[in-house]
């Protein structure tokens, strides 16, 4: 949650539908006769930046707290040692920038207002703790979970590098209680953990999934800056960052994949607060690192050159080859010496076989040839058989009474 809003930041992140924030300061003025709000400080631009009294920050965690919802720590009043003046807070720029990228999200229906948490903590192996601007989870706009990085060019370009670096490196991570073996695989070599499934990562257990490639993403959103220095700040990050957001080849047999590996990767998208609040975050003011143009953001985080793709193409590749092979194999196909007909796939198997061949009669011939073989063979033997026995039957003795003996002396007739 927000420590500290304008009326405008929270005109968006509240009631975005509305045509301005005239509302929004009638419910403050009325919270403030409440004793629930009160203004903290004037900007130098006469915004008044509103907070909650000690009452409303009560009020606050007696509702959000039971629903899981983190508040912030309470802004005390503090008063000048001397004059007894109130003094105000130190609302600086990146914090002002900070709240309003996320109205302007909410604004455009990227993210519910509870679904937005500010200096997010990501401790690494070393101790060293990531603390991101901003992450925003949006899981009905197609974007579980994003971690944003608001820069008003007050950071080195070389700086984001490093934070892109620790996101990476932090994604990389085993949770505490992993199973000895994982563990051991992922100290047997610098680059075992990417054996390792995200499932199993410490990331996961922090973060849903993203429903894409890759580690969770992150946003650099430039603010008050010009647009020279953000196209050199996005060149450096593009080069000197390459291993931490670039997709690697495909290792594969398949020949013609153009597809990319962003397993391994962070996802990194770009955009000012400017665009942002001018065409609104739904709009294509996202660009992701590696790509050209700006697009919508789901579109930017997107892998269209990714493992979809990949699946294509290795299917179409797989086709290819079944159907290289099979031309390859019908080339070879023995044709029959007699009436030249291609043998079919059983008999060319039953004449390739040695332990069918002494069955497969003439060698050079196919199925239905060797059919005609086998039939006029048949016949012939059973002409045979036939003539056989024809021969073998004694001759037939007319008068002899079946088992008498023929008598020396016989009546002629």
């Amino acid at each position: 949650m927000f420590q500290r809003a304008t009326p405008d930041q929270l005109w968006k992140l509240t009631r975005p539908d509305n045509q301005h924030d005239k509302l929004t300061r009638d419910n403050l003025l009325d919270l403030q006769d409440h004793q629930l709000v009160r203004i903290e400080s004037v900007q130098d631009d006469q915004r008044q930046v509103w907070v909650l009294t000690a009452r409303g920050h009560q009020e606050a965690k007696r509702l959000l707290e039971p629903k899981g919802i983190r508040v912030s720590v309470l802004r005390r009043e503090k008063y000048h040692p001397v004059t007894g003046a109130l003094l105000g807070g130190s609302y600086d720029d990146h914090a002002a920038a900070v709240t309003s990228t996320a109205a302007e999200l909410h604004r455009a229906g990227i993210g519910h207002r509870l679904g937005f948490q500010t200096e997010v903590a990501h401790r690494l192996g070393n101790g060293y703790v990531q603390r991101a601007d901003l992450v925003m989870r949006a899981p009905a706009s197609g974007v579980p979970v994003m971690l944003l990085e608001i820069d008003r060019r007050s950071e080195d370009a070389h700086d984001l590098v490093h934070k892109l670096r620790r996101y990476w490196q932090w994604g990389r991570m085993l949770p505490p209680g992993t199973d000895k073996y994982t563990a051991d695989l992922a100290r047997s070599r610098p680059d075992a953990i990417e054996h390792v499934d995200h499932e199993k990562r410490l990331w996961r257990r922090v973060y849903p999934p993203t429903g894409r490639e890759g580690l969770a993403p992150v946003a650099f959103v430039f603010a008050d800056t010009t647009e020279a220095k953000v196209a050199n700040t996005v060149a450096v990050l593009e080069e000197a960052g390459r291993r931490y957001w670039a997709p690697r080849r495909y290792d594969t047999y398949h020949r013609g994949i153009t597809a990319r590996d962003y397993g391994q990767a962070v996802p990194v998208v770009v955009t000012t607060l400017e665009q942002l609040q001018e065409h609104g975050a739904d709009a294509a003011v996202w660009r992701r690192l590696g790509h050209e143009g700006e697009v919508t953001l789901t579109a930017a985080l997107d892998n269209s050159d990714g493992d979809a793709l990949y699946r294509r193409q290795a299917a179409r590749a797989d086709a290819e080859e079944k159907q290289r092979r099979d031309a390859e194999r019908e080339a070879q196909r023995p044709v029959c010496t007699r009436c030249g007909a291609k043998f079919t796939d059983e008999r060319w198997e039953e004449t390739s076989m040695r332990r069918r061949r002494w069955e497969a009669g003439d060698l050079g011939v196919c199925a239905a040839c060797h059919a005609d073989d086998v039939a006029r063979e048949q016949a012939a033997a059973e002409a045979a058989r036939a003539a056989a026995a024809v021969s073998a039957e004694p001759e037939a003795d007319d008068g002899q009474e079946p088992g008498g003996l023929r008598g020396l002396f016989r009546r002629r007739a």
